[in-house]
């Protein structure tokens, strides 16, 4: 059998015929295909206002920057998630607040929040992470009692829901991402929703420049030879058009491939229901889960902090084994306050945030595409076995 990669991007002709198109017409940087994708993405999710960016990081920079971060600010933010979710409070001067996990999802503990919260805080970025939503409802209460913003991280949640409405609906704004791990791709590239006319006007801005019209749009219309004004301080954030015409291609599969993801987890599921020494993904009440990733956490006796170094190693053995084989397995992802930048700069031990800890070292991703096949899941899971054994 051939190697089984952790993810694989799902693409026909009717992509390579997409990204065709722009070349064709000439027009390649952010234009009619680009708009085409916003306008498909806002009706799948139901946000009002979408702008499609060069990644999710950019899309978090972007949104935070619309909001005002500044030096000094504070903004509350999971201790356990990729490190672009912290990074951009950074590049704005401010202080990522680091908040622990709920270990059963993964996912900020929403407990813990208000306990963060100082005369400094400005606002916090939940993240919905491997596809499943963080619990919004509370999320919103503190925020709309304390006077805060909120920005979804919503890199992992394309196609998940939260009590009937898609993630990236419920803050100020989400930010998706469209790399190649993610549902649908557009090689790289970020999406930002929002419901609020203001910051999807101003988000535009920032993400060409601060310019106060596209170049497209100065293209086509008269007075093509003048440029824009600039009133603001922004970046170079756009989105080309062929990556947004690989984007409508993309979406016009999406509901087809996130099916085909979730029929394969459900298949995990059912595979690995005995297997007491891994604990698989839960799905709660009122959740529908995105399944970006297949994330499970290696226990074969109880996490804790007395022995996850322990345990720590016996993943990774597992993992080579799996490797040795052909089998590609991901750790689920890191947390930032581990990581030597956050450690140094702010002094953080190892054993400050017990959850994101043992997340961290001991989360196990395994294959998930939508063209995965019964026969690989089935050597997946074999393997799994036989390797631990």
């Amino acid at each position: 059998m051939s190697k089984i990669p952790i993810t694989r991007p799902f693409f026909d002709d009717t992509d390579c015929a997409a990204i065709v198109k722009p070349l064709e017409a000439g027009w390649v940087v952010q234009g009619p295909f680009v708009e085409s994708f916003e306008a498909e993405f806002s009706a799948f999710t139901a946000a009002r206002y979408c702008a499609a960016t060069t990644s999710c990081t950019t899309a978090l920079h972007l949104a935070v920057a619309a909001l005002g971060l500044k030096p000094g600010d504070e903004v509350i933010v999971p201790a356990f998630t990729w490190i672009s979710t912290a990074n951009v409070v950074e590049y704005m001067g401010a202080r990522p607040v680091f908040c622990d996990i709920d270990f059963t999802t993964y996912n900020i503990d929403v407990d813990q929040v208000e306990g963060l919260i100082t005369a400094r805080t400005v606002g916090m970025i939940p993240v919905h992470l491997f596809g499943l939503c963080a619990d919004m409802t509370p999320l919103m209460e503190i925020a709309a009692r304390r006077h805060l913003w909120v920005v979804e991280d919503a890199a992992c949640a394309f196609g998940a829901r939260y009590q009937g409405r898609h993630a990236g609906t419920f803050g100020e704004m989400g930010c998706f991402s469209f790399h190649p791990r993610k549902s649908i791709t557009t090689g790289e590239g970020g999406m930002i929703t929002t419901q609020r006319e203001d910051l999807d006007r101003s988000v535009r801005s920032l993400r060409d420049h601060g310019a106060s019209r596209t170049d497209f749009e100065r293209h086509s219309q008269q007075a093509a030879f003048l440029l824009a004004d600039y009133n603001h301080l922004g970046y170079n954030y756009r989105m080309t058009d062929i990556q947004g015409a690989l984007g409508c291609a993309q979406m016009r599969r999406a509901s087809w491939i996130l099916d085909e993801r979730t029929r394969r987890a459900q298949r995990y599921d059912e595979l690995l229901k005995h297997t007491g020494w891994l604990q698989t993904p839960l799905v709660l009440e009122g959740y529908v889960h995105g399944y970006q990733a297949y994330v499970c956490l290696f226990r074969p006796e109880a996490p804790a902090l007395r022995n996850v170094d322990l345990l720590h190693k016996r993943r990774n053995r597992l993992m080579q084994q799996l490797e040795e084989h052909g089998i590609s397995t991901r750790q689920g992802t890191h947390a930032p306050v581990l990581t030597g930048y956050y450690k140094d700069k702010y002094g953080f031990s190892d054993h400050q945030f017990p959850n994101a800890l043992l997340a961290e070292r001991l989360t196990l991703a395994l294959p998930l595409y939508a063209q995965l096949t019964d026969i690989e899941q089935d050597a997946v899971v074999g393997r799994l076995h036989s390797a631990f054994e």
